[in-house]
């Protein structure tokens, strides 16, 4: 992490301290200043970036127990040698997916995601990789993500315009679209077309 960006890692540290104290803390005292505590972190990153503090607070401070990561799931789609990209609603394109929901598997989210985003009906073919998103894609969040990339096979379906996505389309390396660099970035990209045309493909661990 950059050294300008320091102050955000120290703002998700007090967090989780203080997530983790209002979930075994048993004194009142306690929970007020880990209340406090939580609070002054998510001023601190409504204060550095202008994002509205309710907002920060949504998704900063609504968890309880030991924080862990949340888990972003991203199907890589082939047509011959061309990616599946679905348009954002502010234009950018990225490979569907999203968040893991409560209940779904990994492998159960990410055929999910593309049936709501894309309109296709996939099967999880394989791992490509597992990434720690703060090492990857900018900006920096407030809490920790993991990025799990899965090919994914097509056996039916079509796209259908939704609440998410506007446009689903196949692109070449060479040619890919203004990227959503928030969810997927060039690198990562390549990296699927990589894991497809590879026989021997080692899922990374970054």
């Amino acid at each position: 992490m950059e050294k300008n960006e320091q102050w955000l890692q120290w703002a998700v540290e007090l967090q989780s301290i203080a997530q983790a104290g209002l979930f075994y803390g048993k004194d009142v005292f306690e929970q007020e200043r880990y209340e406090r505590i939580r609070t002054i972190a998510a001023e601190m990153i409504s204060y550095k970036t202008d994002i509205p503090l309710e907002k920060v607070k949504d998704l900063f401070c609504n968890e309880i127990g030991y924080q862990t990561p949340k888990i972003d799931t991203r199907a890589a789609i082939f047509k011959g040698d061309k990616i599946l990209l679905v348009k954002e609603n502010n234009g950018t394109w990225s490979l569907p997916g999203g968040w893991v929901d409560v209940g779904l598997s990994v492998k159960e989210n990410v055929i999910k995601e593309v049936k709501e985003e894309a309109g296709l009906v996939v099967v999880a073919d394989k791992l490509i990789a597992v990434q720690d998103r703060e090492k990857h894609n900018l900006p920096v969040y407030a809490y920790k993500v993991c990025k799990i990339f899965i090919l994914c096979s097509v056996i039916g379906g079509s796209f259908e315009q939704n609440i998410e996505t506007t446009e689903s389309r196949y692109f070449g390396i060479e040619e890919l679209p203004v990227l959503a660099e928030e969810k997927n970035n060039e690198e990562q990209v390549r990296m699927c077309f990589e894991a497809f045309r590879s026989d021997n493909w080692v899922a990374l661990l970054e």
